[in-house]
């Protein structure tokens, strides 16, 4: 195997990450009945906290929890109005994308005295893990092994989103929630409790998919760093039917895609074609995604 493609898969493998962490995030809610279309909100909100956390307390896990707290808390204000006031969710999820850009925009310069993108001296980026064996498995080894904690923590919720949906009754219940809201009511289910717990579930993976972006994929943060990744993964979850399987399936081929633009870009292909790559690839499958519903409705 060359080593350009080992390279391409290897860096598949990180961009991958973020959009299969806000899909899963998003497959969630949509088992609950919450279409979340502010996940890239969320996730900007998670890289802002990461970088600030980490500059501010030394340390990447500062980052990270801090990178938590404000996507949950940020989710926890859409909760509030989709679940509580009943608003329409495309239109508070494309104010929570807004209201997210704007926050930013207006404490980097406050606080910070910088525009747009803050990179501050001696950021603590996430570490680097080298898995003993996988590491030294050939062509495997440069693929799997020294990638950041959460790329690895990203490859195993796919498992565990599924056993809590499937196999756990909270998961059994929020399912309900989601399916027949009327007759979960009747079962005597707290379907606002279990959408608000779908919520904050999607405010972690999302916060964290936004920490790996600005602290494992750089080392920065710039308010337009998230890039339609959560629209990505809305794509991502909607191929997947909200199922956790397919929907990781649906982020790898996104996540190739946008490592085959950076790839592109080195080749020196024009910037416009290699930057269209993965958002060719989302208009595709949601075009498949259309016609198979087209066929099975004439079926």
């Amino acid at each position: 195997m060359s080593n350009g493609l080992v390279e391409l898969l290897a860096t598949t493998l990180l961009t991958t990450t973020p959009i299969l962490l806000a899909a899963l995030a998003g497959a969630i809610c949509l088992q609950a009945g919450i279409v979340h279309i502010g996940l890239e909100g969320v996730m900007l909100a998670g890289a802002f906290g990461a970088v600030i956390g980490s500059y501010n307390w030394g340390g990447s896990g500062a980052g990270l929890a801090l990178a938590v707290a404000l996507a949950v808390a940020i989710s926890l204000l859409f909760a509030l109005f989709v679940v509580t006031l009943h608003s329409n969710q495309v239109v508070a999820g494309l104010g929570l994308n807004l209201l997210a850009v704007g926050l930013a925009g207006y404490v980097l310069p406050v606080i910070y005295n910088t525009e747009g993108q803050f990179s501050p001296p001696g950021l603590h980026g996430l570490p680097h893990v080298t898995l003993p064996v996988i590491g030294g498995l050939g062509v495997l080894g440069p693929m799997l092994s020294g990638n950041d904690p959460i790329t690895y923590l990203s490859w195993l919720l796919i498992p565990l989103t599924w056993l809590f949906l499937y196999r756990t009754t909270v998961g059994t219940h929020l399912r309900a929630a989601g399916e027949a809201e009327e007759a979960a009511r009747a079962a005597g289910l707290r379907v606002q409790g279990l959408r608000y717990l779908a919520l904050i579930i999607a405010g972690v993976l999302a916060g964290l998919a936004g920490a790996q972006l600005s602290l494992g994929q750089v080392t920065l943060f710039n308010k337009a760093m998230t890039g339609g990744r959560g629209f990505i993964a809305l794509a991502a979850f909607y191929f997947g039917r909200a199922r956790p399987v397919p929907t990781a399936i649906a982020s790898l081929i996104f996540g190739f895609f946008e490592a085959l633009q950076y790839r592109l870009q080195i080749a020196n292909v024009s910037p416009q074609w290699a930057e269209m790559a993965p958002y060719l690839a989302v208009v595709v499958v949601l075009t498949a995604i259309a016609l198979r519903r087209r066929a099975l409705g004439r079926a």
